[in-house]
Order: structure tokens, then C-alpha cells, then sequence
């Protein structure tokens, strides 16, 4: 309608009539119109592009509730004897126990650990497997307190941390990929679970607002969904 407004004018613009140009004022009030139109035509779809993140946003919070409640109705008789934890807002499972994951300082699962994943692991990809179209990734997070005895200064023993972190995670992932239970849905898992070791960069704290060393030591499977990966394109799609 914008097109045919200015078609008209420039048609106007083009013809004399009474020997005279179109008068300034009617032609500024037919620019008027023609903004008129673009801006409402901006504003829908402003509008449209706000209700489509606003569904997403829905979409997801559902999708949200649906994981924990089906991860919590797998591992409700399991997590308090695995000393494990599931965070509804991060959608993580959390190992909380370090004397059971590694021994000081090493990277090699502990027996115990092993046992504990021969049950978790095959389990929580079946789970997983329900929201494939809705999970953009699953980290395995390694977490370190902050305590690096041998350490030269406290950056030093951050990045040995960090060494350590990321090659536990690395354990981890390696020893879940090759359980013989996910072998038919190995190629998922490879494309979709990553490890990642963050070192001491998100500690436990106590109360006092002081490191919990003990509880900040453990292991996180951690599900992010897609929702905010659309959002983002839905955004660029607008500039």
C-alpha cells in the first residue's frame, strides 16, 4: 500500500495542474502516510518477532519441567545412596562426594565411581533421548576446590586444577562412551556430550561466604537446551 501511496504522489508530482506543482503541503502529507504505513508494518512485525520469543520462552520453561520430572522419577531412589543431587533450574545431577569419584590429585575413576555410572549413565541417556530436538548439549563438568598444595602461586594452582579438571571430565566421558548399553546410541552421545573442566571457578560456598573445599570437588551432568540458541537467530533475523 507504502508503494502504491508513492506511485501516486510521484505520478501527481509529474502532472501540472492549473498551470501549477502539487502544493508542498499535500505532498508532505502524503509522505506522512507513507512513514505511517512503514511504521506499522515495523510494529507488526516487532509484535510478531516478541510473541515468537515469548512461545519459545514457554516452550521451554515446559520442556524444563518436563526433563527434571522424568530425571527425578529415574533417579529418585538412587541419588541419596550415589550422594548425587538434581537442580531443577540448571537441570544438572550432581556427584557430591570426592572420596568416591577419584583419588586425590588422579584422574582414573574409582571402582565405585565405575559402579555408579554402570547404572546412571544408560539410564539418563534414555531419558535424554525423549528431548533430543529440544537438548543443544549435555556437559560433563569437572569442578576443583581451589587447593593446590604443590602450587607456586594461586593462578598456578589454577590451571593445575584446570589440567586435572578437564582430564577427569575426560575419564568420565570416556568410560560412559564405551558401556556396552549405549552402543546403539553412541553416535547421539559423541555429537551431543562434551567435558568440560572449569577447574575451581565456580565454588561451593558456605555461609560465610567461604569455600566448602569438600563439597566443591565433584562432577556435574548438566543438560542446556536449544531454546536460547532460537532466540538468538530469531534476533539476528531482525538487524
Amino acid at each position: 500500500m507504502a508503494d502504491s501511496v508513492m506511485s501516486t504522489l510521484l505520478h501527481s508530482c509529474s502532472q501540472e495542474e492549473d498551470g501549477h506543482w502539487i502544493s508542498v503541503s499535500d505532498l508532505m502529507a502524503g509522505l506522512m502516510v507513507i512513514f505511517m504505513f512503514i511504521a506499522i508494518s515495523y510494529m507488526r512485525d516487532v509484535v510478531v518477532e516478541k510473541e515468537r520469543i515469548e512461545q519459545i520462552a514457554i516452550t521451554w520453561n515446559e520442556t524444563q519441567e518436563a526433563l527434571h520430572s522424568d530425571l527425578e522419577a529415574e533417579f529418585k531412589n538412587d541419588l541419596e545412596k550415589w550422594n548425587a543431587a538434581l537442580d531443577r533450574e540448571t537441570l544438572s545431577i550432581r556427584f557430591k562426594e570426592p572420596s568416591v569419584l577419584f583419588s586425590s590429585g588422579e584422574s582414573a575413576l574409582n571402582a565405585q565411581f565405575k559402579a555408579i555410572l554402570n547404572s546412571f549413565f544408560p539410564r539418563y541417556l534414555q531419558v535424554l533421548k525423549q528431548y533430543r530436538d529440544d537438548i543443544s548439549e549435555v556437559r560433563i563438568e569437572g569442578h576443583t576446590s581451589s587447593i593446590w598444595s604443590r602450587s607456586k602461586s594461586a593462578i598456578d594452582g589454577y590451571f593445575k586444577n584446570m589440567r586435572l579438571s578437564q582430564d577427569r571430565t575426560r575419564s568420565v566421558l570416556q568410560y560412559c562412551l564405551q558401556l556396552p548399553q549405549v552402543q546403539q546410541d553412541a553416535s547421539w552421545a559423541r555429537s551431543t556430550i562434551t567435558a568440560n573442566g572449569l577447574s575451581s571457578s565456580r565454588p561451593i560456598l558456605l555461609k560465610d561466604g567461604k569455600e566448602d573445599a569438600t563439597r566443591s570437588r565433584r562432577v556435574e551432568f548438566r543438560v542446556r537446551t536449544n531454546a536460547e540458541q532460537k532466540i538468538v537467530q530469531i534476533l539476528r533475523t531482525q538487524k
